[in-house]
């Protein structure tokens, strides 16, 4: 299926490693062109060196991503380079537990910082790119942001913000032709998510807990899967009227009933 993707500047942040890979090698595959940024990690230095070996219409631009003067800079240093956005995926940020009683106000603001703010600011810096392309963004969120978790009120509270942007977004760009939707995962294998994992005594044992919950294959939902249904909102071709959707991509793991487990 042609996504009508080729030759699109597509920008994907933390596109260098986990859900953010995946999403930019899906991207690559439809012939797009994507602007990775990242902080520079070994995971995603590992990652740009096979793009540069493979040849792929791919570059990193460092970037702390909590930063809106770096968020400009980056969206300038694009828009010198390509003259042109057509999409930006909202992909970067991390779950970092800050909860009512394991956290402080300011800890609350700085995780706000980090997974919330630069949605905003990169969207802002780039909408009169966006405007000219009538491109698309897409916002990766969690299901946290409907579920709840317990223990993690900042990264909850980012996640539920990024949905209701998606729908405030996809209201003020409609004259413009620009479409925004959201994309929530539940429980994806990436090396945070492993990491994780590797906090438990019996990680293999934790493992099974999850994934006997999960109603579709007890497996886990794959980073291909989740790229696949992101870089098809980003579509002009097969998704060109669809706004302000939130799509949940979790095997059944939000709405279906636990008794099916």
């Amino acid at each position: 299926m042609d996504l009508g993707l080729q030759d699109k500047v597509i920008v994907v942040t933390g596109g260098g490693a986990g859900i953010g890979e995946a999403i930019t090698r899906v991207c690559l595959a439809e012939g797009a062109y994507v602007v990775v940024l990242s902080r520079p990690s070994n995971n995603v230095k590992n990652f740009m060196s096979q793009m540069e070996a493979d040849r792929a219409r791919c570059e990193l631009i460092p970037a702390e991503l909590s930063d809106p003067k770096q968020c400009e800079s980056a969206i300038t240093t694009i828009l010198d380079r390509h003259r042109t956005i057509y999409g930006i995926v909202n992909n970067a940020g991390a779950n970092d537990g800050i909860g009512l009683a394991s956290g402080n106000a300011e800890a609350f603001m700085n995780s706000l910082r980090s997974n919330l703010l630069h949605y905003y600011a990169l969207v802002h810096y780039a909408l009169p790119a966006l405007k000219a392309s009538k491109g698309a963004v897409v916002n990766i969120s969690s299901k946290v942001a409907l579920t709840g978790q317990g223990g993690t009120s900042a990264y909850a509270a980012a996640k539920g913000a990024q949905l209701a942007l998606t729908r405030e977004w996809a209201a003020e760009l409609l004259p413009f032709g620009i479409r925004v939707n959201a994309v929530l995962p539940a429980e994806v294998m990436t090396p945070l998510y492993r990491r994780w994992l590797d906090t438990f005594a019996d990680p293999t044992a934790k493992l099974k807990l999850i994934t006997d919950r999960i109603p579709l294959e007890h497996r886990m939902t794959t980073a291909a899967e989740i790229a696949s249904a992101a870089v098809f909102l980003l579509s002009p071709t097969q998704s060109g009227h669809t706004t302000g959707q939130h799509l949940i991509v979790d095997g059944g793991y939000v709405h279906l009933d636990r008794a099916l487990t």
